[in-house]
């Protein structure tokens, strides 16, 4: 991991090996000595708070047709919020998110946001939080699982999906997407409700107000021998 400018950036590893095929009919998943293979980033805190940040970790990998991206979480006391829809349950629930864009602007970016169970919140915007919730990622394949620790949320986007919404940039060292990672940090109140404990990210995005909808939040991700 480097700063790139005022870019934060983390390195892409190209996936060694093949993906197995899933025995279950589900998401294709990689073996640990792959994921070994990959960048491990762990620079994540509260922007908001002085507190120390439960660790959270981010990796990811790439092959000539998919981006492959794992987050796990330490999470002592896990909140999954009930709803009539994927909106209700998530914006109440403990969560791991991802936000790319083509340019700075943020007009358009694109949001994930994927809880411990695998439900998600996706949706386009426009800066600032002009939100489309009927927008869907194509092909999003997810496998998450909680753990003794917390939760883990593992997940492949065609790398076509980026090309499509003009977020795979090229420049002289590479391919490149811009994007934030983030993680909502819920924990169980009074009566058992689920009150937001905090805001983690990747990147601090300053401002005395909480909110990762700003051109301040992104980072880089750059694709290894690309």
């Amino acid at each position: 991991m480097s700063d790139a400018g005022a870019k934060k950036t983390y390195l892409v590893k190209r996936l060694n090996g093949k993906v197995e095929a899933s025995e279950t009919g589900g998401m294709e998943t990689l073996s640990l000595q792959q994921w070994a293979g990959a960048e491990v980033l762990t620079d994540f805190a509260f922007p908001w708070s002085e507190l120390p940040a439960p660790a959270t970790i981010f990796r990811a990998l790439w092959d000539d047709e998919n981006f492959y991206f794992r987050f796990v979480v330490e999470d002592a006391d896990v909140v999954m919020a009930e709803g009539a829809d994927a909106k209700e349950m998530v914006v109440g629930s403990d969560r791991v998110e991802i936000f790319f864009t083509p340019g700075d602007d943020l007009d358009p970016y694109y949001a994930l946001e994927m809880d411990p169970r695998g439900v998600v919140l996706s949706y386009e915007a426009r800066f600032h939080r002009r939100m489309d919730w009927s927008w869907c990622c194509p092909s999003l394949r997810l496998c998450p699982a909680l753990t003794d620790s917390g939760y883990d949320v593992e997940g492949v986007i065609p790398l076509a999906t980026f090309r499509e919404l003009a977020c795979l940039h090229q420049s002289e060292r590479g391919l490149f997407l811009k994007a934030g990672l983030f993680r909502a940090e819920f924990s169980h109140g009074e009566g058992d409700a689920a009150v937001v404990k905090d805001w983690i990210s990747w990147v601090d995005p300053g401002g005395e107000v909480p909110d990762f909808h700003v051109p301040e939040a992104f980072g880089v991700l750059e694709f290894e021998g690309s």
